[in-house]
């Protein structure tokens, strides 16, 4: 146990540091940077974040090109990282909460993320429309349609606000099942980060973690076209249900 928890003590002081040194890319390297080496560096930071964590990437299926709905299921804060890795232009859809995180927060505004300010009920169709115009632009666009993170068990009930943007651009929405596991769970509890969780308890139990992998697994995209929302999500909940393995409850009304 002593040597886990030092194990952990060293990994997060290599992630603060890590940390750091991306936020003087962005502060100091990204104004001189062209658009391919902006991303060419989200995709190593974030990259390397997991492996200073000791988490290992497996990737499975065909990314998005571009001009693409990214939904993907919520677990954990270092899910935009994982995504990251691997589809680097991705611009994400967040709660405007992040905002609040410390060194975080500069980080996923270099990322061109849309913020999402809950508590205004019309604040969504803002968003959908800046969505509705990056996708237009052949940009590629990820949300998580829970709305928040499950402990990676089950799916909560997708949220179907957001995908009128792929449905008033008829974008193609893809859908991609994310599951960290670890050395002794098919669904790690380090990874967790729900309910009551603090941001800096769920950055130590990630640290401790032994021997996780993120599985991200893209699925076939889906045609948005003259689909109702609700039962686009449906359909999107239904895929990722079934590239995870795990039974569905039924939808809230």
């Amino acid at each position: 146990m002593a040597l886990r928890r030092l194990r952990a003590v060293g990994r997060l002081i290599r992630c603060v540091v890590h940390g750091l040194h991306g936020l003087a890319i962005v502060l100091f390297r990204f104004p001189r940077l062209a658009p391919a080496e902006r991303l060419a560096r989200i995709r190593w930071w974030s990259g390397k974040m997991l492996r200073v964590l000791g988490i290992a990437l497996r990737v499975e299926g065909t990314p998005p090109g571009g001009g693409c709905l990214l939904a993907v299921n919520h677990i954990s804060w270092l899910d935009i990282m994982v995504v990251h890795a691997v589809v680097p232009e991705a611009r994400f859809v967040s709660k405007a909460d992040v905002k609040a995180w410390p060194l975080i927060s500069r980080l996923v505004d270099s990322a061109g993320t849309l913020y999402l300010e809950r508590e205004r009920k019309r604040d969504a169709l803002r968003v959908v429309h800046a969505m509705a115009e990056a996708l237009h632009a052949g940009q590629t666009v990820a949300i998580f349609p829970e709305g928040t993170t499950s402990t990676g068990h089950g799916l909560l009930p997708f949220h179907a606000n957001l995908l009128q943007a792929a449905i008033s651009t008829a974008t193609p929405v893809q859908p991609a099942a994310l599951r960290f596991s670890d050395s002794s769970h098919a669904v790690s509890a380090a990874m967790e980060f729900v309910g009551a969780t603090t941001l800096a308890e769920s950055l130590w139990n990630s640290a401790c973690g032994d021997g996780v992998v993120a599985r991200l697994v893209f699925l076939p995209p889906r045609d948005s076209s003259g689909v109702e929302r609700r039962e686009l999500a449906r359909r999107l909940r239904a895929d990722i249900a079934g590239a995870l393995g795990v039974a569905l409850q039924p939808p809230e009304a």
